[in-house]
């Protein structure tokens, strides 16, 4: 089964230090002649809408082909999930959605969302699926990774000098604050006028827990966590303070310091070097990890892994799902990857087989590989299907690579 959250995992980190030459052909030898798998999990896949089918494809067959290699067995299970199972089924999450997800040992999401369905009510709106999902399974703690790869530092539009070494990991809380909070919908005040209001309220055990999160990533990585709020206006803030500050005496090894929200959204673009890893609400995080991803160079570059303290987790690309070019072999399947590499390492425990994902990633982009959204001139532009063939090449060489 999957491998549950005991706050004891691993940040996820690219590994920079594989390295091979461009394989002559996509061998099937290797593949072959790999172990009788040892061990199954249950994986379910969402395509979701617009470019969200073309992108899962291209993870669906890197994971197919790790599994040939290291010996696992992937039982996948495609289900309708946002615009495409209201379609579907007249609701954004179905129960049979749900209940497989729940059933399986990790869930791999591609994009939900499109212009078609902007005009339904909230509760016909494929976003409400999502908040759903992440309710429904319970993964509180959203980690979301921000790593400049040398290979991708001039596709940033900041300066080389801010943009380069930048590694920063964003720990978002899930499932409470303002997306959740109650009271919250419309009415009308004394005046007669129709207003639209939401709560944003936090108890003491989400606080606490996606602390704990955040001071064990930090642990791992560099040793500095910055808790980002807004206590100087907000009460749900003011307790979100302290409790950080609570639990941070239960970890004296990390250095925690503290940035109110517009603050630290200035900071990420004059100097994002500051920051190891940043806890925040899930309101703040889910803006901040936006923009954090700009520095990369591409939202289509970052992937996120979604945890609760058992059950499967949660795995998807941070980016949309771009319906202006869905379609159209134009979409960058690498954060895809790359949050299938997130799942084996968090979801499944499968840390060898991640980093042959990671690493092939990184191959191919030493191999001049690019998609219109990181492409610069003199490099190769290819579109999403050539991209993911690409990587599973690498994928491929790499069988005796990291063995």
């Amino acid at each position: 089964m999957a491998a549950s959250l005991q706050l004891n995992f691993k940040p996820f980190k690219p590994q920079f230090t594989h390295s091979i030459s461009a394989p002559n052909k996509f061998s099937t030898r290797i593949r072959c002649s790999a172990a009788t798998p040892s061990k199954s999990y249950t994986v379910t896949l969402l395509p979701g809408d617009g470019i969200g089918p073309e992108v899962i494809s291209v993870a669906r067959n890197a994971l197919q082909l790790i599994a040939s290699i290291e010996g696992i067995e992937f039982k996948f299970k495609e289900m309708p999930m946002g615009g495409a199972a209201l379609d579907l089924t007249g609701v954004p999450l179905p129960e049979e959605t749900l209940s497989a997800a729940k059933d399986s040992d990790a869930v791999l999401l591609g994009a939900i969302g499109g212009y078609k369905w902007d005009n339904n009510e909230k509760h016909l709106k494929p976003e409400t699926g999502l908040l759903q999902l992440r309710e429904g399974l319970k993964v509180f703690a959203n980690l979301r990774p921000a790593t400049v790869l040398p290979q991708l530092v001039d596709a940033s539009t900041l300066k080389r000098e801010v943009a380069e070494g930048v590694d920063l990991m964003v720990v978002r809380e899930l499932t409470g604050g303002i997306y959740f909070g109650k009271p919250r919908g419309f009415g009308t005040n004394e005046n007669g006028q129709e207003i639209g209001f939401n709560t944003e309220v936090y108890a003491t055990y989400e606080i606490d827990r996606i602390a704990r999160v955040a001071f064990e990533t930090a642990r791992k990585r560099r040793g500095k966590l910055c808790s980002v709020d807004k206590a100087n206006v907000l009460e749900a803030s003011m307790l979100w303070r302290k409790r950080v500050m609570e639990i941070a005496s239960e970890y004296p090894d990390v250095e925690l310091s503290h940035m109110y929200v517009d603050n630290a959204a200035m900071q990420l673009v004059r100097n994002p070097k500051q920051f190891d890893t940043i806890v925040t609400n899930n309101i703040f995080g889910d803006i901040l990890s936006d923009e954090a991803s700009m520095i990369t160079g591409s939202i289509g570059m970052l992937p996120s892994a979604s945890l609760g303290e058992s059950g499967p987790g949660l795995f998807e690309p941070i980016h949309g799902s771009a319906p202006d070019i869905a379609g159209q072999d134009k979409a960058n399947p690498l954060a895809t990857l790359l949050s299938a590499a997130m799942l084996l390492k968090y979801g499944l425990g499968e840390e060898k087989a991640a980093q042959r994902i990671e690493a092939a990633v990184l191959n191919t982009l030493d191999r001049g590989y690019r998609t219109g959204d990181i492409y610069s001139a003199g490099l190769k532009l290819v579109g999403c299907k050539e991209m993911g063939e690409e990587v599973l090449k690498s994928i491929d060489s790499k069988v005796t690579a990291i063995a």
